[in-house]
């Protein structure tokens, strides 16, 4: 199994590409050495993204009254949750917050908006928060706005945006289970839709929502056929009033075992730490040595985050650069 991992590493490292059945032997030799996977994935990761660490942050940009009844989210019109609702936020919040983000070095801002897609009217509206933005920040911007057509994406290009998020979450065999008000065929389309417009695309997910490790193989490989920017990867956090309050977490070694395989199969994309990081606040220094090449800082989207100089100095001390 030592020798599977190191030919496997050596294959990425070589330009190759592994497939699902080499995936799954990489699944299953990590049982027993789990350190050598994580140490091979961040061989990959120092080989194509070097010790460079991106960072972005976001705002809730529009909170609430979601028609869409995916089960993991406190904004959802289905669930009974706590979420405080706005229609959108206000323009000097926003821009304070873009330029605090810049003074203290992270690299990327994102409006989140809630809901399945924005109307016109509203979008015109964060059009215009972006075009501010870039007047008084050279911050680079991003946008996750939902299902939104072709036109509206050239819109945010034409307003500065550079990259578009929009997550398959999970895995398309287990989608399904999760949300029925959408598909995953329609995130795919969105996809679409961002890259003709040129905007670069994020797209990852949520891992710990009852799915295997086998589906979140699925989605990592979906993931590079998209041939996507950037991999966020979120770990679930439980919020109470949706239908996965009381979902069991994962162990640490799912997590790093599901990092260091994404890493394997997206080598040249950044793997982004995402939401849910203070659960795996306790070993993010082995997270950080499991192929790593990204992390969102600050707050998330409804739940509490990180502080952001914190996070830089323990990136810095993993050996990261800005």
């Amino acid at each position: 199994m030592e020798k599977l991992i190191d030919d496997l590493r050596d294959k990425v490292l070589a330009g190759g590409q592994i497939i699902s059945g080499e995936a799954m032997k990489l699944m299953v030799a990590q049982e027993n050495h789990l350190d050598q996977l994580c140490a091979a994935a961040d061989v990959i990761r120092q080989h194509y993204k070097g010790d460079f660490m991106e960072t972005c942050s976001i705002l809730n940009a529009r909170s609430g009254r979601c028609t869409e009844n995916c089960k993991w989210c406190s904004q959802s019109m289905f669930h009974k949750t706590e979420i405080e609702e706005y229609e959108l936020v206000d323009l000097a919040l926003a821009q304070n917050q873009a330029n605090e983000n810049a003074e203290k070095g992270v690299h990327r801002f994102s409006l989140v908006t809630s809901g399945r897609a924005l109307s016109n009217k509203n979008l015109d509206q964060l059009c215009g928060v972006y075009q501010s933005i870039r007047q008084k920040s050279n911050i680079h911007l991003c946008a996750s706005m939902g299902l939104l057509r072709q036109e509206q994406m050239h819109k945010l290009k034409a307003a500065g945006v550079g990259h578009y998020h929009c997550n398959l979450e999970t895995a398309p065999s287990y989608f399904s289970q999760l949300c029925t008000t959408h598909t995953i065929e329609e995130k795919v389309k969105t996809i679409g839709y961002a890259k003709e417009a040129g905007l670069r695309v994020c797209s990852g997910g949520i891992i710990g929502m009852g799915e295997t490790m086998t589906q979140r193989l699925e989605m990592a490989f979906m993931l590079s056929d998209l041939a996507v920017d950037s991999i966020p990867i979120n770990i679930l956090t439980p919020i109470e009033g949706t239908p996965l309050e009381g979902t069991a977490p994962l162990s640490d070694e799912e997590v790093l075992v599901t990092l260091a395989l994404f890493r394997f199969i997206n080598p040249t994309t950044h793997i982004r730490l995402a939401g849910g990081r203070n659960r795996i606040s306790h070993i993010l220094n082995r997270v950080l040595k499991a192929g790593v090449s990204a992390a969102m800082v600050g707050d998330y989207l409804t739940t509490l985050g990180s502080n952001i100089e914190e996070d830089k100095a323990a990136f810095s001390k993993a050996g990261f650069r800005f």
